[in-house]
């Protein structure tokens, strides 16, 4: 398969996935159709358009191609005729999760270099891309965003878009390249998982003893 069809594939089911979580979590609140709708959205497009937001691309990549909503619909009928099965297989779907986070991580990273922006910007925008749907997601469910938590997330995208760089500097081939950086993506957070890896927290501060009252 040509480079350009895996890519349109796999963007298409990280897409779906990352509805289906922001439509589970807004059931998981009990949040109406619209709502379910808007959490879904965000979660699948939020970080993608914070990225061209920030890039200045404007319109934004989903308003030119109108099939992301037709994925999120998809989601939603998905979540309302299978909630029950989908909500079981919850953990599961953090393959296809994983699989979106690497490729949004790439997508992201691929435009900025494109633009002619520095590597540590284009860095963080693959990371943008990848996780920021998920943060404003859990925003608006009042949740503390994943990639303030322990869970190794955000370091499993950035992870798989510094390979990609490193890849093109060695000159792979852009099939073998995404294949590789996605991989990276979906053993750090397998491995993660299984082995309840943490991400490493700044030291807290010794608390000043309060004076005493006598």
């Amino acid at each position: 398969m040509p480079l350009q069809d895996l890519i349109f594939v796999l963007d298409l089911l990280g897409t779906l996935v990352f509805a289906i979580s922001g439509v589970i979590a807004a059931v998981d609140r009990k949040f109406d159709l619209v709502g379910a709708f808007i959490i879904g959205f965000v979660t699948a497009l939020g970080g993608g358009t914070t990225r061209d937001l920030l890039m200045g691309n404007t319109p934004v990549t989903w308003m030119l191609e109108p099939h992301y909503l037709l994925v999120i619909l998809m989601a939603m009928l998905l979540c309302y005729f299978f909630f029950p099965k989908l909500n079981k297989i919850r953990r599961s779907l953090f393959i296809f999760d994983s699989i979106g986070l690497g490729l949004f991580s790439i997508l992201g990273l691929q435009k900025a270099l494109v633009a002619d922006l520095s590597v540590p910007i284009a860095l963080i925008l693959g990371m943008v891309s990848a996780v920021f749907g998920g943060v404003i997601r859990d925003v608006l469910t009042n949740q503390v965003p994943l990639i303030f938590r322990k869970e190794i997330y955000a370091l499993a995208a950035l992870a798989g878009a510094l390979l990609y760089w490193v890849g093109t500097l060695l000159n792979f081939s852009s099939s073998l390249n995404a294949l590789i950086s996605i991989s990276l993506v979906v053993l750090i957070r397998s491995l993660a998982v299984s082995r309840c890896w943490e991400s490493p927290f700044l030291p807290r501060g010794q608390q000043q003893e309060k004076p005493s009252s006598d």
